[in-house]
């Protein structure tokens, strides 16, 4: 898995589902505001097994509704391929970049016959605890990698995050995760993907990792930590490099790999 246990939304402090509309008519739930109580319905529905209350709401014209709706679903365990990869096609940034948050955690739902609301891996209905992680569906994986080229780096960001989250990435996911680390914009976006390729694991990540002990802190952070899974001269030489870092995280970062 990746080296924080948080996502990287965590990094941003504040809101970004501003979305209204859906793009289609909605006719469940109740709308007032921005949609607070019916995202408590959502929630409690999530902690409660009401699995028809979390469905009736995860097509709500509210977005923050319909983002709540959908993480509720997924800690029931029935939550189906097609909604989210719906979710992940959303108008809304704020919903896709929630979407993205649980494809990290999402597995597939049990079969009718199977004791319900439980989550496979978890003794406990209800259970937060980790599920076992699958090689994701083909259709959901192309999902979550279109969000890899989305028109919101927010959602970017996470996306990479879900892949490190998710590893095997499928091909496609790995290149774009190569060039996000070497070239986008956001070094937000280029500290996820540089985390993601480490969890990843794959040889070929090197080069573009070890550029990345070369960017800004919060990066070089991040591509120190990558490199755990590698060994050679090259990554002998990058740790050296980041010992003398003038940034302390960056040493302590190649200290903790060192020892």
């Amino acid at each position: 898995m990746s080296s924080s246990p948080r996502t990287p939304a965590d990094d941003h402090g504040h809101d970004h589902s501003h979305g209204q509309s859906h793009g289609q008519s909605h006719g469940h739930g109740t709308v007032e505001n921005d949609g607070g109580v019916d995202r408590r319905r959502a929630a409690i529905a999530g902690h409660t097994g009401d699995i028809d209350t979390a469905r009736s709401l995860l097509d709500h014209q509210i977005a923050k509704v319909r983002a709540t709706a959908l993480g509720a679903l997924n800690r029931l365990g029935d939550l189906k391929e097609s909604e989210l990869c719906d979710a992940l096609a959303d108008t809304d940034a704020g919903v896709r970049r929630r979407a993205c948050e649980e494809t990290a955690r999402w597995s597939e739902p049990l079969p009718p016959s199977t004791e319900p609301h439980t989550v496979p891996g978890s003794d406990d209905p209800l259970s937060d605890d980790p599920v076992p992680i699958l090689e994701l569906p083909d259709a959901l994986a192309e999902a979550l990698t279109d969000r890899l080229l989305d028109e919101d780096d927010t959602v970017v960001e996470i996306a990479a995050w879900a892949w490190g989250e998710r590893p095997p990435a499928i091909e496609r996911a790995f290149e774009l995760i190569l060039t996000i680390t070497t070239h986008h914009a956001d070094a937000l976006c280029r500290e996820a993907a540089v985390a993601a390729l480490g969890a990843i694991g794959d040889i070929r990540a090197l080069p573009t990792i070890l550029k990345a002990t070369t960017d800004k802190a919060t990066v070089r952070r991040r591509a120190i930590i990558a490199l755990a899974p590698f060994d050679g001269p090259e990554v002998d030489e990058a740790l050296e490099r980041a010992r003398a870092d003038r940034d302390w995280q960056v040493r302590q970062a190649a200290e903790d790999l060192s020892s």
